[in-house]
């Protein structure tokens, strides 16, 4: 795939992903190559097009958030010229002894800069003495599609686990060493790409997302 915007948009199909997480791109892109099995339909980041946005999300729900930055990586394409769809997720923890929390706070938790093993180990302190059946948690994504017209399209995905008494596990990212799924006897970062792909919130929104595309 060459680096300049012209081909890129060709190649693919006009789709970007709004997000700075390089981790999301390729966790996407893994299911999108497996469902449509052609290499030049791929999701692409903004600094592959040269541009950088951080919206800030100020919304109450994931919808909320995924729209917010939907719109406004839309905004900015459109103001460079691109006429793309714009694809932006928002997803959480939600750990219900602590009444919900991290939900929309989950990736600002403790501090945007503060890397994920410092946020795991206070969310284990906070959980300290929690038997396992009052440790349920869920990962929520959803994503918020935005066409060229404007037209917006969100779908939801959810996965029911619980909160490990400590991290297990070198794959996945953020939170995934203490989200315990008792029915892979697994935390989400045991699992391979494809079972992860295959169960995840944001695997389930985005295989959702592709059957309305």
């Amino acid at each position: 795939m060459q680096n300049n915007s012209a081909n890129l948009q060709a190649d693919c199909q006009g789709y970007v992903l709004a997000t700075n997480n390089p981790s999301k791109v390729a966790e996407l892109n893994a299911i999108l190559e497996s469902r449509l099995g052609a290499e030049n339909f791929r999701l692409i980041a903004l600094s592959d097009l040269g541009l950088a946005l951080s919206p800030e999300e100020t919304g109450t729900t994931f919808e909320e958030n995924a729209i917010i930055k939907a719109n406004e990586t839309a905004a900015l394409l459109k103001k460079h010229g691109h006429e793309m769809t714009v694809l932006a997720d928002d997803s959480g923890l939600c750990i219900d002894a602590m009444d919900g929390e991290l939900g929309v706070n989950s990736a600002l938790y403790m501090g945007a800069g503060t890397p994920y093993s410092v946020r795991i180990a206070e969310i284990l302190k906070t959980m300290q003495g929690v038997p396992d059946d009052q440790r349920t948690a869920r990962f929520v994504c959803v994503i918020a599609c935005v066409a060229p017209d404007g037209k917006i399209t969100t779908t939801t995905g959810v996965v029911e686990g619980r909160i490990a008494n400590s991290p297990s596990g070198k794959d996945g990212f953020g939170y995934d060493p203490i989200f315990y799924l008792p029915e892979y006897d697994k935390t989400m970062s045991e699992l391979s790409s494809e079972e992860k792909n295959a169960i995840s919130h944001r695997g389930q929104a985005f295989n959702r997302m592709l059957d309305m595309l």
